[in-house]
């Protein structure tokens, strides 16, 4: 039976400062074990925060899945003198930079490139080390790994799993599953312009994506094409196998007295941009492919309202590695129906423009957080611009198809444990755009903040008994109260195992008569809900 609780490697983000480095070798887990006592309900800094405990990651894989860090008597697995053994559910920190500090290292600082060449030689070890122990059952060949990794470390984790050149012990395979908090895939930008080669203070340029980031990610030939580094060659490591969370609250980063969220700006954690932090298949023909499992929360980059150690990062890590379902959620938009004066204006030629903003919330039944949360307070949604949206209406791929986000779900996070069925329930709401008329705005009959479309789902699975019985699925939109999963839906079988089911959406709103009509403006479409198991047969 296949062992979902594999060794966990984790790999920790960037220190900037000589103080930065020395503080982290200064910590066995190097941030892994801190925790937070803070969670921000809504977005406004002036607010208290709610208290709400989470123990830490490191802390929480232990109490709950029953893993052990590999220390033994003040030793790590690195060193010489380690003479432990190592556990079925072991935590391994890498500490990338202990050669860097003033008191275990020289005090010079590797390359990133070193540091991927570091991981590959810190996979073997890990690979050697656990097969050895006849309890873990497990032989060298059928070996496997997850990476964790927040911020810089992520570049680490990618650049050993996409350049060969930086896997000198060739054990790139044996990784099953990539994590990354917070990482800025698609480089750092300062003031809307990203990072140059040359600032080479402090590695700063490590997230320079037109010279360093292609160079040591293997990506110089799918630069020249997409000006891009956010991608990852499916011939190297599977973006299926891949989930990147991306924080939201800018206004709690105080890294550098709060300068380095002013600079950065909107529509980031306080140092990466939403738009960098999330990843994209690289096809063998150079084409960018899918993308990765994503989900959104209000967290920081780092600190006491930070993404490590938050409760909706841990439950989006935890369900990644151990769950048992997996649902990828498009929205697909069919028509937009512009307000009648707008709609007069498009017929007598004149050019229009909108930008349709996308709000999405999911939550797993009976848990008081989101897995994901995409609002237009928190920068965080999904766009689609109108004249996109018009350009592409004959492109089978154009832009009115929208991945929204991933919800793992996990059979043993159920609040009744006898029930067969997973569920969640998500918010889905279109902002009214602001309106533009040959580029100037049209604010006749505009209400700032409301919704063209906005309703409540809950969807219902049941997993197949066995290979031959089908998925069972129910939904129910909320309207106007809460309503349990009774519309039952025919899923369609896809080709890789997952199935399909869809569920129609449309600005309504009822008449004189009571019955319901579409509404001007509005938007009417799809959602499309892509479901399979996640970790089948797995103990």
């Amino acid at each position: 039976m296949p062992n979902a609780f594999l060794p966990i490697i984790y790999v920790r983000g960037f220190a900037m400062s000589r103080g930065e480095i020395d503080e982290t070798t200064a910590d066995p887990f190097c941030g892994f074990n801190l925790g937070s006592t803070m969670y921000r309900a809504v977005p406004d800094r002036a607010s208290r925060p709610r208290k709400y405990v989470f123990e830490s990651p490191v802390v929480r894989l232990a109490s709950e899945y029953g893993y052990e860090d590999v220390y033994e008597d003040g030793y790590d697995i690195l060193d010489a003198d380690w003479d432990g053994e190592m556990s079925r559910r072991p935590i391994i920190i890498y500490r990338y930079y202990d050669e860097a500090s003033r008191y275990l290292g020289t005090g010079e600082t590797p390359s990133i490139e070193e540091f991927a060449k570091g991981l590959s030689r810190l996979v073997k070890r890990v690979r050697e080390l656990y097969c050895v122990n006849p309890r873990n059952e497990t032989a060298p060949a059928d070996f496997r790994c997850y990476l964790v990794a927040h911020s810089m470390g992520g570049l680490v984790c990618r650049a050993f799993l996409q350049n060969p050149a930086l896997d000198p012990e060739g054990v790139q395979p044996c990784v099953d599953k990539l994590f990354t908090y917070a990482t800025p895939h698609n480089g750092i930008d300062v003031l809307g312009m990203n990072v140059p080669s040359w600032l080479g203070l402090a590695d700063i340029n490590n997230f320079d994506r037109d010279k360093r980031m292609k160079s040591y990610l293997d990506l110089e030939a799918a630069f020249k094409q997409h000006k891009r580094v956010d991608l990852v060659p499916e011939s190297r490591f599977s973006s299926r196998r891949i989930f990147t969370l991306v924080g939201t609250n800018r206004n709690d980063y105080e890294a550098a007295a709060g300068l380095s969220r002013a600079f950065v700006g909107h529509g980031s954690d306080g140092l990466v941009k939403i738009d960098n932090a999330t990843l994209r298949g690289l096809n063998a023909d150079g084409s960018v492919g899918a993308p990765t499992a994503k989900a959104f929360v209000y967290r920081s980059h780092s600190g006491p309202f930070g993404i490590v150690n938050s409760e909706e990062a841990f439950q989006n890590l935890s369900r990644f590695l151990f769950g048992d379902v997996r649902v990828d959620l498009w929205l697909e938009v069919e028509e937009i129906r512009l307000p009648e004066a707008v709609q007069k204006e498009v017929d007598a030629g004149r050019k229009i423009n909108a930008l349709y903003q996308v709000e999405m919330l999911a939550s797993p039944r009976g848990k008081l957080w989101y897995l994901t949360r995409r609002v237009a307070e928190e920068d965080s949604v999904a766009c689609l611009s109108h004249e996109d949206w018009m350009n592409d209406q004959k492109d089978p791929k154009g832009a009115g198809r929208i991945y929204l986000s991933s919800v793992f779900l996990a059979n043993r996070a159920k609040v009744n444990p006898k029930r067969r069925s997973l569920a969640y329930g998500m918010t889905l709401g279109v902002r009214v755009p602001d309106y533009e008329v040959d580029r100037k705005l049209w604010l006749n009959e505009h209400f700032e903040g409301g919704y063209l479309f906005r309703n409540g789902l809950v969807l219902e699975m049941v997993p197949p008994a066995s290979d031959d019985k089908p998925w069972k699925v129910k939904f129910s939109w909320q309207d106007a109260g809460f309503s349990l999963a009774d519309t039952e839906l025919t899923p369609t079988q896809l080709a890789n195992g997952a199935v399909e089911v869809r569920v129609p959406f449309d600005s309504v709103s009822a008449d004189a008569n009571g019955k319901l009509q579409p509404t001007r403006p509005g938007v009417r479409g799809t959602l499309r809900f892509v479901i399979e198991a996640w970790n089948p047969g797995a103990d």
